[in-house]
């Protein structure tokens, strides 16, 4: 049962990375377009693809919370009570990012537009900075299960900092090549070159980021990079095969497959960290059966997450496809 629910929480972290990842993408491009008047286009672009869906998207955060919390209630008190700092910094984030993304759009005022949209643009660059520093953090073993932190030291480190840059250019990567789809679909083949310039930057700063960042494991985490070399290494292989893929068919493939492999590209990131990480859920000092709640409390999660995507996922899904086939509205 322990393996189950840890299994359901990855599946849970792997939904926020894709769906939530593309949504936080979308605004680093909303934060680079350029001015009012040059940008004009490819935020609109970014306004119909995401304000049907970007509310949906954080149930993944949601739901990977009370998990975590009901499970392995050793490990989330570790985590909340050390790395209160960038995730306070990331609620925050999520918190003006949507409220900057609804207020923009109803704004009179071309200043108050102007400020709503930099709230929006700004918070999806520092959200998954953050977010990426807590998942650092917690690989290389600085959660401690005492909590103690003066804030800072746990996730300053060059190992977070990496994860943080990696994870920022993960979501650019994701989002432009979604909206490379889009702009196909939607048949405007001067926003699909745009983003797909910037779909090929984000890939080779991503790609960039990977290689140095080796180091830095290796430094900071060195049983992680030798588990990343080991059982991790063929979901690392699948992600570089994926993305290249990606790249290779952005200027023809359906919107739909180049969807799909982008997303795998990130599944495989994660899944190799996620082997690597195994069977430990904290570092290398608190494992699953370690941190894991009582064999009936672990049952009913399972139980009650079987029931949820048996009523949520479906639901998620006819969203998803009424956007994609534009019967939503802008």
């Amino acid at each position: 049962m322990t393996n189950v629910v840890g299994a359901i929480l990855f599946a849970g972290v792997v939904l926020y990375a894709i769906f939530g990842g593309a949504d936080f993408g979308a605004g680093f491009w909303d934060l680079t377009a350029g001015g009012a008047e040059r940008g004009r286009r490819p935020r609109a672009l970014i306004d119909l693809s995401i304000g049907p869906v970007w509310e949906a998207n954080h149930v993944w955060l949601i739901f990977c919370l009370v998990v975590a919390w009901s499970a392995f209630p050793p490990a989330f008190a570790a985590v909340m009570r050390t790395l209160y700092v960038p995730l306070g910094l990331a609620a925050l984030g999520i918190v003006l990012r949507g409220s900057g993304f609804a207020f923009r759009k109803v704004s009179v005022r071309t200043s108050a537009q102007r400020a709503n949209g930099a709230a929006f643009a700004v918070s999806s660059v520092v959200t998954p900075f953050f977010l990426g520093t807590v998942a650092g953090s917690i690989a290389a073993g600085r959660v401690s299960l005492t909590g103690a932190s003066n804030g800072f030291s746990v996730w300053v480190t060059p190992t977070s900092l990496f994860t943080g840059a990696l994870a920022v250019a993960t979501c650019a990567y994701l989002a432009a090549v979604f909206l490379t789809a889009e702009a196909r679909k939607r048949r405007a083949p001067d926003l699909e070159v745009w983003f797909r310039n910037r779909a090929l930057l984000a890939a080779a700063a991503a790609g960039l980021i990977s290689v140095s960042g080796l180091v830095v494991v290796h430094a900071g985490a060195p049983r992680l990079f030798d588990r990343l070399l080991g059982p991790g290494i063929p979901f690392v292989g699948l992600s570089v095969m994926t993305g290249l893929g990606v790249l290779g068919l952005l200027r023809r493939a359906d919107p739909r497959i180049l969807r799909v492999l982008a997303a795998a590209a990130v599944f495989f990131v994660i899944a190799g960290w996620g082997v690597a990480q195994y069977p430990y859920l904290l570092g290398d000092h608190l494992r699953l059966a370690e941190a894991a709640a009582p064999t009936p409390t672990l049952v009913a999660v399972t139980g009650i997450f079987v029931a949820a995507a048996l009523t949520c996922i479906p639901s998620l899904g006819l969203l998803y496809l009424l956007h994609e086939k534009g019967a939503l509205g802008a």
